[in-house]
């Protein structure tokens, strides 16, 4: 099982929400129905130890404010030498007029584009090793975020400094119709997936027109093609100015430093107007709202919404408490009755999305396949009903906190980025004015009574609800027309942009991009090894920055270990552990680990397999012990088994409605040929074979991977050897290898010679194709001396500023975004690249693929730039790239899966300064060509069709029922 996202999205719990056996086996123990709220639970977690675990969720912090405004908040944190650069500007899609829906965050992507000094954004801020640079708009604000050596701070600050201050003489009306292309690219994509027009639908129908929560952040497509060159000077006059602003700091710096450097690079921006509020207040439609949406879809999904209050109210707590016990948790009461008890359906889901000033509340189920409707509905309705009623038991909420939480102290880790100590601390000073109010929310849920949470249900959630059910069907609305102010039927959308209008001229003196001081060498933390008494190896990294260790026990299997006829039954049976075992059944293991704070999952990939822990140091021991019964003894019980193969059948019905999913199942049999063992292993399996499995199957399955002598433990956390090791034996310690030797993979099989070939997926009324090119290259994934090809690959497609990139989106803006990708597996490696553009240009971004892979070298070798992006550039971003525990054990897991040295981490600085032009000219020569490629498209054959045939390439056609 893996861990159930949670649904609890507001803007400060952002982490809250991560021996055969041949005789039958009886069915897990009953689990009773939750009692009510008066009735008293016991967990593993007391509210004074909630208490100390938000005692524990702390980021220290000073602010200061210059005269024109900007308010500053610095956090130091010298654990390693990077600075996280947040800024946040009070301005959202909320604030967006009639007609100009999707502008604020057009207006972001347009901040990318280059200021007055600065040429582009992206390129000085990579070559100074940021990881990431991004951005984002949400309905109340916008943010950017870089996270780079403390030696570039200069540069970061100058950067954000200049678009803040001096950004419209360098917009011109190419700059916008390229980025309109891109942003109406991304609202396509987004539109082009299973469900998405629902989001339009429920906003549309809890808001009435000219509510500034009503339309979509991404806007509608005729506003966006009438955006012009005055609305650009318009926003950043009205709404860009430092008082708007909240810039935080945090990382390997003091406020003494920050406040010089702030001071010198923002000092002299004069202050602009200060953003307007809007009146918004949740809204109670007059009479309940009951909806169908035909899509192209697998599964009917119904969902209930309201409108909620807005984040700081007193009800907002307890709503998003409430919610994660109806939904949220794995436990939930909608779980337990819908999922486990009467298997009506094969996924639920609640909870509360709060926003500044109001908040979007939520439940929905998926029905599963052969289930009767009309009873889902009634059963989903009489327990939302009954939780608004009787409200929680103590025990539910206990479980709900200790999860919401210690999830938190993984937010620790990350200095910068969307989710860092940087982003928690801007969004509380942006929201409410207190920096602190993160931890205000965290130690209410502490505090939290089965009372109050009854008390906010029964005020919010008994109003009038929309209910809205998405069907199986064609799809008869249209997402361009989607997403707006609401009254484009009676008053006419303006006029696309005719261009010109503004004339760009410069504001302010030049500036000069700072330098980069020098940076250190990674130092990567060393790991010991030991074994365990049955001779498991052991490997650990101790690091104590959160309370927190994460356990990896790694077996020499994988996906691959099926055969194509069985393509899906080692995954299924991985997924099966936490189902149960001979002593625990499934809602037993979910609440255990809930009442913990820990996470237990199994994961399937291609070439190794893995059961995962996090635990509280604290209740480590009861964590391993938990881990170990379902690693161990997982009974594969009959009625447990029944549902997770329902469920694991309308997930492959999914991928079968989802275009890159398809795309992803058609390539790997073209690449391997049909009976190799990679062939589906990117998939979750082939319907037919999972149909027929059997309990027996996967007890067998079980039996012969899981076996000590195929085992390893990877550890990193806050840990040292002489306590994990006694905690580990006494978990698995007796764990014995059967007599007979240890099963072999069979995945050095041939391959198919690589040919060219066009391969086309129909899916009527796409407005995007997604396009997959792949080829196998003739390497394994343990081969040494790959590096040069890795750079050479960022230079023509993995990453924002690669070549593919730049022409399909920047340039043309075709496309939202083009990756290309080297996959290292132990038997093989392959080159891809995907993409989604719009259906008109299909075959026209086919051909510019396979030109620019063309040209890199023969026309276009790499140059200096681009040669000291993917060296220089990432010898300073290694830091940020292994800042969390999370990063530092799949570095970890990495090199023990590809046979690395144990030093690999500590050595990539001087095998990237040894790497020169002639070298990654070379391994793009000899491995990036577009020769024999094979290129599969999903699309709209009704639009492409035309456009394929001028490629002219011999088609195959594939039906998506087939794959």
């Amino acid at each position: 099982m893996q861990m159930k996202p949670a649904r609890i999205l507001s803007a400060f719990l952002p982490f809250a929400l991560l021996a055969a056996c041949t005789a039958p086996v009886a069915a897990p123990p009953v689990i009773s129905a939750p009692a009510t709220a008066s009735e008293q639970g016991a967990s593993n977690l007391a509210a004074g130890d909630l208490s100390g675990l938000v005692a524990q969720i702390d980021i220290p912090y000073e602010t200061f404010t210059l005269a024109n405004g900007l308010t500053v908040i610095v956090h130091t944190d010298r654990k390693s030498p990077i600075v996280g650069v947040t800024t946040y500007y009070r301005v959202g899609s909320k604030n967006e007029p009639r007609g100009r829906t999707g502008f604020a965050h057009l207006f972001e992507h347009i901040m990318f584009n280059g200021s007055e000094n600065v040429e582009n954004f992206d390129i000085p801020m990579e070559g100074a090793g940021s990881t990431p640079t991004n951005g984002s708009t949400w309905y109340d604000r916008t943010n950017y975020v870089e996270t780079l050596p403390t030696g570039a701070l200069d540069r970061a600050l100058m950067m954000e400094s200049d678009r803040m201050g001096y950004l419209l003489g360098a917009v011109t009306q190419e700059d916008l119709d390229r980025q309109r292309g891109v942003v109406q690219n991304e609202k396509r994509q987004g539109d082009n997936q299973p469900y998405a027009l629902a989001e339009y639908s429920v906003n549309d129908r809890l808001l009435p027109v000219g509510h500034p929560y009503r339309h979509a952040t991404i806007g509608s497509m005729a506003d966006l093609s009438a955006a012009s060159l005055e609305d650009v000077r318009s926003w950043f006059t009205n709404n860009y100015g430092p008082n708007n602003v909240v810039l935080a700091l945090a990382g390997d710096i003091d406020v003494a430093t920050a406040r010089a450097a702030v001071e010198r690079w923002f000092g002299d921006i004069p202050r602009g107007p200060d953003v307007p509020p809007v009146a918004a207040e949740p809204v109670t439609l007059a009479e309940p709202i009951y909806e169908e949406m035909a899509d192209q879809v697998s599964q009917v999904r119904v969902s209930r919404n309201w409108t909620g209050p807005g984040m700081t109210h007193p009800d907002s707590v307890p709503l998003q408490v409430g919610t994660y016990i109806l939904g949220g948790l794995y436990s939930s009461r909608l779980d337990n009755a819908m999922v486990y008890g009467e298997e009506l359906a094969t996924r639920v889901s609640a909870g509360t999305q709060a926003h500044e000033q109001i908040s979007f509340i939520s439940a929905d189920f998926d029905l599963a396949p052969g289930a009767d409707r009309e009873a889902a509905e009634a059963l989903f309705n009489a327990e939302i009903e009954r939780l608004i009623t009787e409200g929680p038991t103590t025990e539910e909420i206990s479980r709900a906190a200790t999860q919401l939480i210690s999830g938190q102290l993984g937010g620790l880790e990350r200095v910068g980025g969307m989710d860092g100590k940087g982003a928690k601390l801007a969004e509380s000073l942006l929201y409410t004015g207190d920096p602190e109010f993160y931890r205000k929310d965290l130690q209410r849920i502490a505090a939290l009574t089965p009372a109050e949470v009854r008390d906010a249900m029964q005020r919010w959630m008994t109003r009038p609800a929309y209910t809205l059910v998405v069907v199986p069907g064609e799809r008869t609305l249209d997402g361009a027309l989607m997403g707006g102010w609401g009254d484009e039927a009676t008053v006419p959308s303006r006029a696309p942009d005719a261009g010109g209008g503004v004339t760009a001229q410069r504001t302010g003196p030049p500036r000069a991009i700072p330098d980069v001081a020098d940076v250190s060498d990674l130092e990567f933390p060393d790991a010991r090894r030991a074994r365990l008494a049955n001779g498991i190896e052991v490997e650990l990294v101790q690091r104590s920055t959160v309370p927190l260790v994460t356990i990896a026990l790694s077996l020499d299997a994988g996906s691959s270990v099926d055969a194509r006829a069985e393509a899906g039954k080692h995954e299924l049976m991985m997924d099966m552990l936490t189902e149960g075992t001979a002593t625990r059944g499934p809602l037993d293991i979910v609440i255990e680990q809930e009442e913990l704070g820990a996470s237990i999952s199994a994961s399937t990939g291609v070439d190794a397999s893995r059961v995962y822990l996090s635990s509280l140091t604290s209740n480590l021991p009861q964590s391993l012990e938990l881990m170990a019964d379902v690693t161990l003894n997982p009974s594969f019980a009959d009625d447990a088994f029944a549902r997770v193969q329902g469920q694991r059948l309308a997930e492959i019905e999914d991928e079968r409605t989802s275009p890159g999913s398809l795309a992803t199942r058609a390539l790997g049999p073209l690449l391997y040929g049909p009976d190799h063992p990679y062939a589906m292993a990117a998939t979750i399996g082939d319907y037919d074979v999972i149909e027929q499995l059997t309990p027996q199957m996967l007890r067998a399955e079980h039996a012969e991977w899981f076996r000590p002598d195929l085992a390893k433990f990877t550890v990193v956390g806050d840990i040292d050897m002489a306590e994990l090791l006694p905690l580990l034996n006494q978990a698995f310690g007796s764990w014995t290898a059967p007599a007979a030797p240890p099963p072999a993979k069979a995945i050095n099989q041939p391959t198919p010679p690589a040919q060219a070939r066009l391969v086309v997926i129909d899916r009527p009324n796409s407005p995007q194709s997604v396009l997959l090119l792949g080829r196998l290259l003739p390497l394994k994934g343990t081969d040494r001396g790959t590096e040069a090809l890795e750079l050479a690959n960022e230079v023509i497609g993995n990453g924002f500023l690669s070549r593919l990139n730049d022409d399909l989106r920047e340039t043309r803006g075709w496309t939202y975004g083009v990756r290309s990708s080297i996959a290292p597996r132990l038997a093989s490696t392959s080159f891809t690249v995907s993409t989604a553009v719009q259906s008109d240009r299909t075959a026209d971004s086919i051909r510019v693929i396979l030109e620019q892979l063309e040209a890199f070298p023969a026309q276009r070798p790499v140059d200096e730039l681009e040669l000291q992006r993917v060296t220089d550039g990432n010898i300073r971003g290694l830091p940020n790239r292994f800042e969390t525990n999370g990063q530092v054990l799949a570095a970890l897991l990495g090199n023990d899966l590809l046979d690395r040295p144990d030093d690999y981490q500590e050595s990539l600085p001087s095998i990237y300064r040894a790497i020169d032009a002639n070298a990654i000219n070379a391994a793009a020569t000899q491995y990036l060509h577009p020769r024999a490629l094979t290129i599969v498209v999903v699309g709209d054959r009704a639009q492409i069709d035309e456009q394929i045939a001028t490629l002219g390439m011999d088609v195959t056609y594939l039906d998506a029922e087939e794959l």
